[in-house]
Order: structure tokens, then C-alpha cells, then sequence
């Protein structure tokens, strides 16, 4: 563990008190607003930054309802602007910010990380069961916005199983005779077609919509790092951290839900590094 990671933890610990944090070995959960996690962190401490903010749609997260989410389009961008801000200073160089929203919200959030970050990707996330939306045409994407502080620390380009038919097994694309080469999985692109973001209920650990463990499993696989930082102030159910915690990295996470807190302190009771095993449970302190 580095000591900008040490400090970052040792702060979380020093600035919120154990009725509204939850303490384990690999990380710290604040029940607090995404902006009072960021502050009290100490600049270029993160390895990751990833961030699942609601999407202002009115939607109820936990029990104080859907108002939090539903606030004018200003009002929205101008919040999102300040996490933006205090997101990048948190970042190492070298370090990697991901931001998962709809195109709408995307293209702004871009334009502002532009002048502040290097563009890496705009990925794409196939919305499989999607409908018009008036004079507009069928949204068909989630966008998964990937920035890095200068040149990325850490790089891996993973490799997925080509597709195939459910019924035959034959590949469902034409690879033009280089069949061979994808036998071992095809390098992963910025168009992610094989697996949904709308999740069915029986497979969530929240009633509202949850982020995919694989989205944030190929985050961190492209730019975690073993004892490295994982930051999450949008935390939600905690799927990010589980990710994080599987690839042996820590983490420092907030949501403004105390229930939330305690499902994502939960499932983390049950995650363990998948190549290391035996690290001790977590504790509400």
C-alpha cells in the first residue's frame, strides 16, 4: 500500500465517525454526499476514479425518494461540474477516471474532462430493450466515458469470448479465415455488444437499476493495479468496489443512502480477491 493510498484511507477514517462509516480491510464506505467523500480526500491518491452518478430521472435510490434526482438540467451540470473537479485532483498521474451516463449527459461531462484530462474512449453499451422516445431516434447506448491523467500508469487490453450462436455454437460473426486467432477471445473494443446494462431483477441487490458487475470488472482490469485505490463516491449497491475488491485493489466509497451503505457493506462480507484468499472480514467501526 502507497502512502498516498494509506492517507486517503487514514482521512475517510479521521472524517467521518462509525455511526455513518463502514470499516474493512479493504476499504472505507461514508454514508455522505459524493462531494464530502471527494473533499476530504487527499489530491493524486486514487488509482481509478469511477463514477455511476444518478441520472436525474426522478428516481428513488432509497428513502429520501426521488427529489435528489430530479433536479433542473442547470442545477445538475452545475453538481456534476464540482465532482468532475474534485474527481480529477483526487487522480494520480497516470491514473484513470470512468464515467458511466446517458449520451445526453456524456457529451457535456466530456467536453469539460477534455481540457483537464486526456481522452482515452467514448465506450459504448449496448441497450438491448430500449423504445422511441418522441422525434428522436431509439436509443440504443449507454456511454462509459474512460480518461487518464497524461499517459496511463496502467494498460491491459482484455480479451473476451467471440460470440456465438446459442443454438449452433457457430461464431455469429465472419472473421475472414482468422478463426485461429481468436481462440484464446477477441481484443475488447469500445463497442461492449455482449452484455446488457438493464439488469433483471432477480439478478440486482437494489429495486432500482444496477450497474453490471462486468462493466466495472473491465474497468478495473484495463487500469487497476493489486493494493492500488479505487474511488467511487456514487457507490450505490457497491458493485464497483466488489470489482475493485476482486482484483485486489482498495477503495474509498460514499452514497447518500444508509441502506444502500449497508447492502454494499454486505455483499463486500462475501467478496474475496480472486487470487489471493484468506484476507480477514470488514466491521462497522
Amino acid at each position: 500500500m502507497t502512502k498516498q493510498v494509506t492517507s486517503a484511507l487514514r482521512a475517510v477514517r479521521s472524517s467521518f465517525d462509525s455511526r455513518n462509516r463502514y470499516h474493512l480491510v479493504s476499504g472505507e464506505i461514508v454514508c455522505a454526499d459524493a462531494l464530502e467523500l471527494l473533499r476530504i480526500l487527499p489530491d493524486e491518491c486514487a488509482d481509478v476514479v469511477f463514477l455511476d452518478p444518478p441520472f436525474n430521472l426522478g428516481k428513488s435510490y432509497g428513502r429520501n425518494g426521488s427529489k435528489g434526482d430530479r433536479l433542473s438540467d442547470s442545477a445538475y451540470l452545475a453538481y456534476m461540474l464540482r465532482v468532475l473537479i474534485r474527481s480529477v485532483a483526487v487522480l494520480k498521474p497516470g491514473g484513470a477516471l470512468y464515467v458511466y451516463h446517458l449520451p445526453k449527459w456524456s457529451i457535456k461531462l466530456a467536453g469539460v474532462l477534455a481540457d483537464l484530462l486526456e481522452f482515452r474512449h467514448w465506450i459504448a453499451i449496448s441497450m438491448k430493450n430500449g423504445f422511441a422516445r418522441g422525434n428522436r431516434l431509439y436509443p440504443a447506448h449507454y456511454s462509459l466515458l474512460y480518461f487518464t491523467k497524461g499517459e496511463p500508469r496502467v494498460f491491459r487490453r482484455p480479451k473476451i469470448a467471440p460470440l456465438e450462436c446459442p443454438e449452433c455454437h457457430a461464431y455469429v460473426r465472419d472473421y475472414g479465415g482468422y478463426e485461429r486467432f481468436i481462440e484464446k477471445g477477441v481484443n475488447l473494443s469500445d463497442v461492449w455488444d455482449d452484455l446488457s446494462p438493464v439488469r433483471h431483477r432477480k439478478h440486482k441487490n437494489r429495486a432500482a437499476n444496477e450497474l453490471p458487475i462486468e462493466i466495472a470488472r473491465r474497468a478495473v482490469r484495463i487500469s487497476g493495479r493489486p493494493q492500488g485505490l479505487l474511488v467511487d463516491p456514487f457507490a450505490g449497491s457497491g458493485t464497483a468496489l466488489v470489482a475493485a475488491r476482486e482484483g485486489g485493489m482498495l477503495f474509498a466509497a460514499s452514497d447518500r443512502e444508509r441502506n444502500q451503505c449497508a447492502t454494499m457493506f454486505r455483499r463486500l462480507l462475501r467478496t474475496r480477491p480472486q487470487a489471493t484468499r484468506g484476507h480477514g472480514h470488514g466491521s462497522k467501526r
